[in-house]
């Protein structure tokens, strides 16, 4: 990132007054800022897309003559590393279900096979316990997590890449392409030669912080009962103007404010909040981007993601007693080479009345039987490689100027919680603090 950067965060305090305010993106970043922000001004919410909620995307499907609705993005969540989220849900009165994080791993080219949610399913395939391989993998995982636990509480990972502290550290190639790589390519969706680029620091802040490097006292996973459209459909009323299938064509900038051009043609607010991808930022700016935002907007790079829902069980570990919630499969190939499949049984993630396993399938490694095949999507997910994470770094500088701010999960770790979390600090920005952070604040005072 050589273009100059901003030396001093804006001042991007909130309006005096009410203002007319623009959102783009219909995400939940978007939709976190419209609704928050909506509350003290006139925002006018644009989505390109038919539908609300970004990857909160819920469909209705029919299996075993039963119609019930399934999540196909947005799948997961825990009380203890997402608090903003379980703050609108509580606003909300949002229903939540209890869920599994189970997770197994499926590779054809060296016919291993095991998943985690229990000894019998550890062993599923018998021949692992005369396998040195995989007692290595199992000694292996458990010096990772005592290591990586100390050096995340300590503040004292060093400036390495994922791949790079593995070598430096002896790790075994069965732990890293058996269990690390797939487990980590399935959180991030993205292929196994992308994690071992990951920081090592940002890797395993978000490990410890998700309780993903201990065997006990895990969060417990929760599901929105009845699908992610749930809480959507309950922060929509506090939207006045929202625009589906209305694509943002470009924005004008200057001293009296904002214009936004969509299929409405020009209109003028007084700022804009961009809650979409960075790179669909850089495209409706156009030649009105800022070197500054061209560098910090244009380091964050995204994985375009295939997601097929079906029936296909064959699309699951061979072995039953193997299959996990979330389950790595591979074909045949180099480890660092692969793409992201993963399969999530959904049956496992949400309280579901079907017996038949329905399964949504990031990039299956080969094609699912056509007859089972309910639908099919396609969602990107922001690459976290270093020149992201420094582009971050420099974000709140871009804040404000220019009545301009950003939003998304790209601010972040690429998840719900980043999503959300970064359109409740845009919204405090311009004066609209959440409610559930304004009664802590209280409750901090009060203390005091």
């Amino acid at each position: 990132m050589n273009a100059p950067i901003p030396s001093r965060q804006s001042e991007s305090s909130g309006f005096a007054k009410p203002r007319r305010i623009a959102v783009v993106g219909g995400g939940i970043a978007g939709l976190g800022a419209a609704w928050l922000l909506g509350r003290e001004h006139s925002v006018t919410l644009f989505e390109a897309g038919s539908y609300a909620g970004g990857h909160a995307n819920t469909v209705k499907i029919t299996v075993d003559g039963i119609t019930h609705p399934v999540d196909t993005g947005f799948l997961v969540f825990n009380r203890r590393t997402y608090p903003n989220l379980c703050g609108l849900f509580r606003e909300l009165d949002v229903p939540v279900a209890e869920s599994n994080m189970s997770f197994s791993a499926s590779l054809s080219s060296r016919d291993i096979e095991w998943a985690g949610s229990g000894l019998g399913a550890l062993f599923a395939q018998k021949s692992n316990l005369l396998r040195p391989a995989f007692w290595g993998m199992l000694r292996d995982l458990l010096r990772f997590n005592r290591d990586t636990t100390r050096l995340a509480r300590e503040h004292s990972a060093p400036d390495l890449s994922l791949g790079a502290y593995l070598d430096a550290n002896n790790y075994g190639a069965a732990f890293r392409d058996w269990y690390l790589l797939p487990m980590a390519a399935a959180i991030w969706s993205c292929p196994t030669e992308q994690m071992l680029a990951y920081p090592l620091t940002t890797f395993l802040r978000f490990c410890h912080n998700h309780g993903l490097l201990q065997i006990i006292d895990q969060p417990q996973w929760m599901t929105v009962r009845g699908g992610s459209r749930e809480y959507v459909k309950r922060m929509l009323p506090g939207i006045a103007d929202l625009r589906l299938a209305s694509p943002v064509l470009s924005v004008r900038r200057d001293e009296k404010g904002v214009q936004v051009e969509s299929r409405n043609g020009f209109e003028d607010f007084d700022a804009i909040v961009f809650a979409c991808h960075s790179d669909q930022t850089l495209r409706i700016l156009g030649d009105g981007a800022t070197q500054a935002e061209r560098a910090v907007l244009g380091a964050v790079k995204y994985q375009p993601n295939r997601a097929v829902l079906h029936t296909d069980a064959a699309l699951l570990p061979r072995r039953e007693k193997a299959w996990a919630a979330w389950n790595y499969l591979a074909g045949e190939g180099s480890p660092d080479q692969r793409p992201v499949s993963v399969s999530y049984l959904l049956n496992q993630l949400q309280p579901l009345p079907f017996k038949t396993p329905v399964v949504l399938s990031l990039n299956p490694f080969r094609d699912a039987d056509p007859a089972k095949v309910l639908a099919e999507f396609e969602y990107d997910h922001p690459v976290f490689d270093q020149a992201a994470i420094d582009a971050q770094a420099y974000l709140p500088a871009l804040q404000g100027q220019q009545q301009t701010w950003f939003a998304g999960a790209w601010t972040g770790y690429g998840f719900h919680e980043d999503g959300l979390k970064s359109g409740v600090e845009v919204a405090a920005m311009l004066g609209a603090v959440a409610p559930w952070r304004a009664r802590s604040l209280d409750l901090q005072k009060v203390s005091l």
